[in-house]
């Protein structure tokens, strides 16, 4: 089997990275190419690469292999999402991948993409386990679900190939959302209705979850370009470690899955939104989870709701959920919503008849300008706009007839909800297999309501998603709580495509 990885993610134009490589193959092609709106291939070559065993802690440690080559970043190479695949002569491949950052002090454009890297390496299971679970006993059918839940690792390598179906799946691979209601008395399912493409390629639970390639980023980045809108490109690491990055731009876009953050990149964020900085969230179960990165950048610490228990470290230095009161700082308070008051829509038995979209209530709101859209109407059903992972808040509706914020968790007080759906944190209790792994209901209602009672947890199950704005500091937030959203650009949807522009353009993004 070939496979291979490198020694760093982010680089610059004139900058070099090295690639780790293992085949039985011998000689590999190695082809680069810059993944947007079309593949330019920027560097082609054949390289020798010799045959290594994969370590026994390689998940949790990292490889260790030899360089077989270096490649400078070209000065032409535009900021981007670089594909690395690495072609044997049996037909066998493998793939890695690059950001290439804008030069330093010269930005390309007025907006900058943070890549959702830290959620790649979390689910990231090549070697064996991942944050979430030990992946390849479950898929060997070595282990149950709650075993190899109980097997995940807190410390993760980045020096180790990426899953192939996180870093590079076929463009067909079904989507985390059940693309129609579920029937009356019908069996629940989630995602991929009939199982067979999962079992045709090998598919775990997780692999729908991060990555780029063919996944929400890459479907975001197609129809920017394809609307001659462009941006630079930055990684999640590239925040944690520089304070500066975010200094050269206006607005800052994060997609899809954007679940991790770690203490010096929300410190990041926060400080570009109190000086007048614009945060454009189209993503879901944004900031769950508090991560940190040690090895300079070699191991992301991620022990989830094992974070108090696993290692003796100050609380303010543990990962957990950011929500926790030993933190003092509920990610709610930078991107306005939380997963916690949110949940799954239209997967497994959570929201199974959910319409699929948006309803909205304040029609008059700057997002929905030009949209066509009325109190009451729904839109991205067709879609379907919402799906997998959704973020909300408590609610409360006001004297007007609207809903509004209710201010737990850093939940802002005058955050604008413009449309909403309900969602479920998990399955409720039915005589159908659950298939959503299940969370820490107690923990959740311990924190978000100061009580972990069995009516408690009950009402964690019953969220809602939400899409909102309000202004933080000097600066904004727009938040549209799901996945999904890119989903909607990609299907050509009318009123997800002028929402988006809409807010690129308030943002300073594109031109107004």
């Amino acid at each position: 089997m070939t496979a291979c990885y490198t020694d760093k993610i982010s680089v610059a134009p004139g900058e070099t990275f090295a690639l780790h490589a293992s085949s039985a193959s011998g000689e590999c092609a190695l082809e680069i190419a810059r993944v947007g709106a079309e593949r330019l291939v920027v560097h082609r070559a054949r390289v020798a690469v010799d045959d290594h065993k994969r370590p026994e802690h390689a998940d949790a440690e990292g490889c260790g292999w030899p360089a077989c080559c270096t490649v400078t970043v070209g000065a032409d190479w535009g900021s981007g999402y670089y594909d690395i695949a690495l072609s044997d002569a049996d037909g066998g491949e493998a793939h890695h991948f690059v950001c290439v950052r804008a030069p330093a002090g010269q930005p390309g454009a007025r907006a900058v993409l943070v890549l959702a890297t830290n959620t790649l390496f979390a689910y990231n299971y090549w070697g064996g386990a991942s944050a979430y679970a030990h992946v390849e006993s479950l898929l060997a059918r070595q282990a149950t679900l709650p075993e190899a839940m109980e097997n995940a690792i807190g410390r993760l390598s980045t020096q180790r190939p990426i899953a192939p179906l996180l870093i590079a799946p076929p463009a067909d691979m079904p989507r985390l959302v059940n693309m129609r209601k579920r029937g009356f008395e019908e069996r629940p399912w989630a995602g991929a209705e009939t199982g067979a493409w999962g079992r045709a390629h090998g598919q775990s639970p997780y692999d729908g979850s991060a990555g780029f390639l063919n996944k929400w980023e890459h479907a975001f980045v197609r129809w920017a370009e394809a609307e001659a809108i462009g941006f630079d490109y930055l990684t999640d690491g590239d925040l944690d470690a520089d304070p500066g990055a975010l200094d050269p731009y206006a607005a800052v876009i994060l997609v899809g899955h954007s679940e991790y953050w770690s203490g010096p990149e929300r410190d990041v964020i926060d400080a570009f939104l109190g000086r007048g900085g614009r945060l454009a969230i189209f993503s879901g179960n944004t900031a769950f989870w508090k991560v940190r990165w040690e090895d300079e950048g070699r191991t992301l610490v991620c022990h989830k709701w094992k974070g108090f228990e696993a290692e003796s470290v100050p609380p303010a230095e543990a990962t957990h959920l950011w929500s926790h009161p030993a933190f003092g700082r509920p990610e709610a308070a930078t991107t306005g919503l939380s997963f916690i008051f949110g949940g799954y829509h239209r997967l497994g038995l959570c929201a199974a008849r959910g319409i699929g979209g948006y309803t909205v209530y304040r029609d008059r709101h700057w997002a929905l300008d030009g949209c066509d859209l009325y109190y009451g109407d729904v839109f991205g059903d067709a879609v379907p706009l919402l799906g997998y992972e959704n973020d909300g808040c408590e609610l409360r509706f006001g004297a007007d007839g609207l809903p509004a914020a209710v201010g737990n968790l850093g939940v802002p007080e005058d955050l604008e909800i413009i449309a909403m759906a309900p969602a479920a944190f998990a399955e409720t209790p039915s005589p159908y297999r659950a298939l959503i792994p299940p969370e820490k209901l107690e923990v959740v209602a311990e924190i978000a309501y100061g009580d972990a009672g069995v009516e408690t947890q009950a009402r964690v199950l019953r969220g809602h998603a939400v899409m909102a704005s309000f202004k933080r500091g000097a600066g904004e937030v727009f938040n549209a709580g799901t996945t999904e959203w890119t989903h909607g650009l990609a299907a050509g949807d009318p009123f997800v495509t002028r929402i988006t522009l809409n807010v690129l353009k308030r943002f300073g993004a594109v031109d107004g």
